[in-house]
Order: structure tokens, then sequence, then C-alpha cells
């Protein structure tokens, strides 16, 4: 470390900043379901959480590599560009955890790297090659295999326990959510940890610190475990709120078979060395889980917005990251300007967060979005869990649905927790039966 400059500290300093951002920005991946569901509270949630991100950053560095030796070709490249590929990442998790929107990001750091290294350098700069195989295909494939798995074991959960009581088995799988959880936080720090381990590793040989093809040296892979490690124990709140509420209701059941797809393809990429997205796996996971209920529908709303910031990720960070880099090659005081407006920036976001402060005393409270269009046709004709008697249903927002509402919750409460409908009250008249209330 006593070959390391004032430009290569900043550029690992910055690394370390990005990796924090990473921690508070994919806790949702682990503990949304878990907080969700009432399995654990939310501070002990995102605790264990830390803890298993720390640990699980000591498993491996094969993801470390693609990164570092990649993605990206070495020779050229200067620590400058790594600066600005940093500063479009940060940027761009810090604006989609204000909107509280589950991006992923690894691929707001892939994108940085490929805008910065061609303003740099070029596009042969890029190994299109390593980015076809090991960044775009698992993106498009992990939330798709994740989610396919997770409806799959949701059906299979409510079939095999379906003649079972339903406070018993409930107990059960919020016991086997905390151990899921605990396999996807420890997944988590096993890839993402390991891509700041990357982008550190990828600095030091652009400095000439590490010859090339370097392991992390010891020092890198602790300093982005506690850094990730640190970030997800401040939680992002935001994030867990829309994947624990706004996506869709989840069961105890659901959210055991949601995390446990979730872990096993999350682990299984980075055996394998595929820098795959943990938010785009679970938060696919979470859907199929939504859908494999019967009665269960995903809010197509807020997927819809969801989907539309993975596919801006890359362009968005890579552009942001293009124009820091522009700026990083005028000199000394270009590089002082993209700092001035990273921490600018970063304020600027912060500012506007406390405005709607989520916390981790709001972070269960139901989202007042109302259902789309979608949400209300598929729940209109599924079946209602068991147990729940079917009703008509009303169209969200008119006067009628609020009073019928408010009169259904006083005369009888819904037999399960997540119940679609409430029954009709008993005092109503024959003639002019009230219209059932949907939630």
């Amino acid at each position: 470390m006593e070959h390391i400059t004032l430009l290569l500290a900043i550029v690992v300093v910055t690394a370390l900043v990005f990796d924090f951002t990473n921690g508070f920005h994919d806790t949702a991946n682990a503990m949304a379901t878990t907080i969700s569901t009432g399995a654990m509270r939310p501070k002990a949630a995102v605790a264990m959480s830390a803890v298993l991100n720390l640990v699980g950053a000591f498993l491996s560095v094969e993801v470390a590599k693609t990164i570092s030796g990649g993605i990206i070709n070495e020779e050229g490249i200067r620590p400058e560009v790594i600066f600005a590929a940093l500063v479009g990442a940060i940027l761009w998790n810090l604006l989609t955890w204000l909107l509280g929107l589950p991006s992923s990001s690894s691929h707001a750091l892939f994108g940085g790297l490929i805008g910065a290294a061609v303003m740099s350098a070029g596009f042969s700069a890029v190994n299109g090659g390593t980015i076809v195989t090991k960044v775009l295909i698992p993106a498009v494939a992990a939330p798709l295999v994740a989610g396919l798995a997770a409806l799959v074991a949701t059906r299979l959960t409510y079939r095999i326990g379906g003649t079972t009581e339903n406070r018993s088995t409930s107990k059960g799988y919020r016991a086997g959510q905390i151990a899921s959880a605990g396999l996807v936080s420890l997944a988590h720090g096993t890839n993402d940890a390991q891509k700041t381990m990357g982008v550190i590793t990828l600095a030091l040989v652009t400095g000439g610190v590490l010859a090339p093809g370097s392991n992390p040296p010891m020092w890198v892979i602790v300093s982005a475990g506690v850094a990730i490690a640190l970030g997800t124990y401040l939680g992002g709140w935001r994030i867990i709120r829309t994947m624990g509420k706004g996506l869709t209701d989840l069961q105890p059941q659901q959210g055991f078979a949601a995390q446990t797809s979730a872990a096993t393809v999350i682990l299984a990429s980075s055996n394998l060395g595929f820098s795959l997205s943990t938010t785009q796996s679970c938060s696919g996971a979470v859907m199929g889980a939504g859908l494999g209920r019967k009665g269960g529908v995903v809010r197509w709303s807020t997927a819809t917005r969801m989907f539309v910031a993975w596919g801006l990720t890359l362009p968005a960070a890579g552009l942001v990251a293009a124009a820091a880099e522009f700026l990083t090659k005028q000199g000394t005081w270009g590089i002082a300007a993209v700092a001035v407006l990273l921490v600018a920036g970063s304020g600027a976001i912060w500012t506007v967060s406390r405005r709607k402060p989520v916390d981790h005393t709001n972070v269960t409270d139901d989202e007042i979005e109302p259902a789309g269009v979608v949400t209300t046709a598929i729940a209109a004709v599924s079946p209602p869990p068991a147990g729940v008697a079917a009703t008509p249903a009303t169209e969200p927002g008119t006067p009628d649905a609020a009073s019928t509402a408010s009169a259904a919750s006083t005369a009888a409460p819904a037999t399960e927790p997540d119940a679609l409908t409430a029954p009709v009250p008993a005092q109503a008249s024959e003639s002019a039966p009230a219209p059932a209330a949907t939630v």
C-alpha cells in the first residue's frame, strides 16, 4: 500500500463509498420479504443481514476476477477512468434509492465502467464478448429462472401444506424464511462485495501497484466486506418497502419460496463467475412467489417502473460516467470538479429524501398506490385463498367501495389476513344487497 498515490487513494475511497451504497440499496434483496411477513423485526433483520454480508465477502473471488480482468481491457486505462465509472454508479444508486426502485447496483457499476472506458480509449477498451456472456445473458436469465423457480416452489408449498392448519405452518415457514434470508445475505456478500474488490483491484493494476491478473489483496477483501456490511445495517428502507409491500402481498410460505429460489440462483452464478444482479434475481423471485399463490397478484404498475429502471441502468450510469471521464481528462481541476459534483449531487438527493423519510418504524406500512388495471382484472377472475368466500369486486376508488369497506370492517373480519375480499354485512337488506369491498 505504500506505493498508492493520492489519486489511487481517492479511487479506493470512492469504490468503498459505492460498496456502502450497494449495501443499503440491496438490503431489500435479503430482508424485504422477511420484514413484510413479520418473520423478523426490521432492525434485527438488517443486523443479521449485515453480519452475513461480511462473512460472504470472504467466500470467493471469482466475480472479482471477472470485473478486474474481464469487462474492460486493463491496458491504457488510467485510475481516473475508474473514478469516473464509480461516480456514475453511485449517483444512479442514490437516484433509484430515492425513488424506491430496486434497480441493479451491479449494472450501474458495469455501465459506469463501460461508459468511462469508451470515453477514455474508445470501444476497443471494452470486451464485448465478456459483457454478453457474463453480464447481459445473466441479466435476462436470472430473474426469469428465479421467478419460475419461486412460482413452482410456492405452488408445491401450498399443495403439500394445504391440509395443515395455517397457523401451525406459518410458524415453521417463518423460521424457514429467517434461514433462507440468511442464505440470501450470504450470497449477496459473496457476489456484490466482490464487485467492489474487482474495481479496487482494477484501479491498483492500472496504477501499477499490482500486476495484471492479480487476485484482490486481503486488505481489499476486508475493506469491501466491512463497507457493504455497514451499508446493509443502515437499511435501504425505501426499497425494502417496495419489494416487501409494493410488488405483491406475501405470506410466510411465499417468502420462504422466494428467498430460497433467489439464493440458489445467486450462489450458483457466483461459483460460475457470472456477475449477475442480485436485485433482479430477488425481484423476479418475489414476483414469481406472488403469482404462485392462488388468488395472489403482482402490482404490475410498480413492476413496470422497476423494469424501466432495469433497462435504463446500464446506459444512464454509462452516460454519467462518460461525462465524468470527459472532465477528468482535463487534468487536476477536472478531477476536483467531478468530486465536487458527486458530493453535491449526493447531498441534494439526500435532502430530497428527508421530505418523506422511510425508516424501520414505517417500512411495513401499506403502499397507498391504488391497484392498476391489470392487477384489478386478475384479482376479479382469480379464485380467493382457501376459506374465503368469493364476492363480486367493486371498482376501487368509487364512493360505494369506500363506504362498503367501512361497513364491512365493522361487521365481520376476513378469515385470512391477506384476503382479497370482505364478507357482506349480515344485516344488509336482501332486496338491495351491499356490494363487497375490495382491498
